[in-house]
């Protein structure tokens, strides 16, 4: 391959109590999609800051074209042909596509902003890339995929030769992640250099040639895809191997915990049946569109069921909103960790103990000495990686910011304990360490409902499956006789044979 573009030599970030980046080493050629892999807190996220200049390094240094630069702002980084694309999307929603591509250059003249110019051109880069969309769409009613789409965009209006990916298919649908890869590929058949940072094996063999692993702040290592086994790569991040990345413990399956019979909500679902024992882990799956977190939502009395009934332990409740499911043993561990599991703002320990603080309060007084213990001893439960439970939730990985929505639920009494895609978008050393507590949790005689897109850890993980489709539950499979090939056509069948719609 052509010569190097980017190099990074020595790179070490430290902020107050924690050396963020220790020593790494990175380097892209022109027109190479090189993956970065690590798990969560590895460095991954400090590393693409310091090369677009949001930090400064400490020490090491940065090569572009064989020169030594240092960008003290992200303007700088885009000045130099290099941009970002992150994780989670971060766009003017009440602005046009066109205005979100050009925010921040706007091209004017006398002063007045070449409105009719900026759509054409816009309009240009979204016809390359295949948009289904316009520039004059509002971005706030574009989808995920569709907004990175924008995101991709911005950077080619910016004439960038060095592009940065961070997590893009980590809330893509499997059809958009190809489409993104397609997309992907064309920019590297034109030349550009793509820096592809991703948790998903898929991703690397689909793309990638070279892969960088990160592991605990430092460089491990640059290796061939082709040339590498999933057992070294995951040796390579986290440090030991996983030779069973599904640790299902043989659990005796106790009594009924949980039955919904008949449960509907009009426009969403219609019908839904199931139950849930002791000790087991019931799993609920269905291509996107299936409604299986509406379902799970309206158990928990986040939504208003329009018909149907709920029964813990034989005993049918009624339950109109989550403080009530709570008090009456259900916990759920929402989907999207970030807004609907976190208060980014507060301490970790705060977001551990907040639904039980009761615990440790006594006439009008929090007893914070014995919160913190709390807290602290749960965090180590599920192996958190954070200085102190002090530490906001924002500074942690994502992989980290799932393991506080855990040791949350750890730290109440609950019965049911409902898990919505309780992996997504974690490393695979985290997910072990979710699929280890998920185990555990069974063996203690939780009843565990477990949504979940990954057909490898429903296969894993799951007594007895239940598989939706748009709506209506489509099958249910046992352990034993469940493949993913039965899965997917349950998950593609619709219930013809059912009357009325949702």
């Amino acid at each position: 391959m052509s010569e190097t573009v980017l190099e990074l030599h020595g790179i070490t970030k430290i902020f107050p109590g924690v050396k963020a980046l220790d020593q790494v080493e990175f380097n892209l050629k022109k027109g190479e999609i090189h993956a970065l892999m690590g798990e969560n807190g590895a460095g991954k996220s400090t590393f693409i800051k310091v090369i677009m200049g949001v930090h400064q390094a400490e020490e090491g240094q940065m090569l572009l074209d064989g020169q030594p630069v240092r960008f003290k702002s992200p303007k700088d980084a885009q000045k130099a042909g290099i941009a970002a694309i992150y994780q989670h999307v971060t766009a003017y929603p009440h602005l046009s596509v066109a205005e979100n591509i050009f925010a921040g250059h706007l091209e004017k003249r006398l002063g007045v902003v070449q409105w009719n110019k900026m759509y054409r051109e816009a309009d240009r880069l979204l016809q390359e890339l295949n948009a289904d969309f316009d520039s004059r769409a509002l971005m706030g009613n574009l989808s995920v995929a569709q907004q990175q789409m924008v995101e991709i965009a911005k950077a080619l209006s910016l004439n960038a030769r060095i592009i940065i990916m961070d997590e893009p298919t980590a809330a893509l649908t499997k059809r958009e992640s190809e489409e993104l890869y397609r997309i992907t590929r064309k920019l590297r058949d034109e030349g550009v250099s793509i820096i592809f940072i991703s948790h998903r094996f898929e991703d690397m063999y689909a793309l990638a040639t070279r892969v960088t692993v990160f592991r605990d702040s430092k460089y491990i290592g640059t290796y061939d895809v082709d040339g590498i086994t999933n057992a070294d790569l995951i040796k390579a991040m986290v440090g030991r191997e996983i030779t069973d990345l599904f640790p299902k413990p043989v659990v005796e399956i106790g009594e009924e915990v949980l039955r919904v019979e008949n449960l509907s909500r009009t426009g969403y679902f219609k019908d839904v049946s199931f139950h849930v024992n002791k000790g087991e882990i019931l799993g609920l799956t269905g291509l996107v569109g299936a409604r299986r977190t509406e379902v799970v939502q309206t158990i928990f009395g986040a939504e208003k069921a329009s018909s149907g009934k709920i029964y813990l332990n034989g005993e049918q409740v009624k339950i109109r909103k989550p403080i009530q499911a709570m008090k009456q043993g259900i916990g759920l561990l929402p989907e999207n960790r970030q807004i609907e599991g976190l208060i980014l703002d507060w301490g970790i320990g705060r977001n551990i103990t907040l639904t039980e603080l009761k615990q440790f309060s006594k006439l009008f007084f929090l007893n914070e000495k014995k919160e913190n213990a709390k807290s602290k001893e749960l965090a180590e439960q599920v192996d958190t990686k954070a200085v102190s439970v002090f530490d906001k939730a924002s500074s942690l990985s994502g992989g980290n910011q799932q393991k506080v929505v855990v040791a949350k639920a750890l730290g109440s009494d609950f019965k049911v304990l409902i898990l919505d895609e309780p992996t997504k978008g974690v490393d695979v050393g985290a997910k072990a360490a979710i699929y280890e507590i998920m185990g555990e949790l069974a063996q203690q005689g939780y009843a565990i409902i477990m949504i979940s897109s990954e057909m490898p850890e429903i296969l894993g993980m799951c007594d007895r499956i239940i598989v939706m489709c748009e709506g209506r539950v489509t099958g249910e499979l046992s352990r034993e006789e469940a493949t993913q090939e039965k899965i997917l056509a349950l998950a593609m069948a619709k219930q013809t044979a059912a009357e009325g719609s949702v």
